[in-house]
């Protein structure tokens, strides 16, 4: 996994505010390159020291095997469920809490997307790829 490509998942996710989330197809999308594979996959092993919980699957499922830490996040934050936590099955209701930047975030996640493509570029000569062991997309 690229190491701009780490670093510009991280940045994005610190930009999303308490009570919102993002799927990681969402990352994707706002930075250009990768795709939900790959942002997942950054989150599993370097989320650590950011609001790991705020980005999930499009389902709304929490993060698989993180689902109460992630509960205990949800409830703090306010963040929209459906269902009922604690006595079934629940998920974040995903259409209600995805995280939409405002114009300053928007100008930030672009920053942070147009410094990745300049990255990337640089250091493939124009030909980057984004890798890791499920297999890589190109941006």
């Amino acid at each position: 996994m690229r190491e701009e490509f780490v670093e510009a998942v991280l940045a994005v996710v610190e930009l999303v505010p308490p009570g919102s989330v993002l799927a990681y197809g969402d990352v994707a999308e706002l930075l250009g390159a990768g795709g939900p594979r790959q942002v997942g996959s950054v989150m599993a092993r370097y989320s650590g020291d950011v609001g790991w919980w705020r980005v999930l699957k499009a389902s709304g499922a929490a993060p698989e095997a993180h689902e109460e830490r992630a509960l205990r996040h949800y409830l703090e934050e306010g963040t929209p469920l459906r269902g009922e936590p604690h006595r079934g099955p629940w998920r974040v209701d995903i259409a209600r809490a995805r995280w939409v930047p405002t114009d300053d975030e928007l100008d930030a996640v672009e920053a942070i997307a147009e410094a990745l493509e300049r990255s990337l570029h640089r250091s493939r000569g124009g030909a980057a790829e984004l890798s890791d062991s499920d297999g890589g997309m190109e941006p």
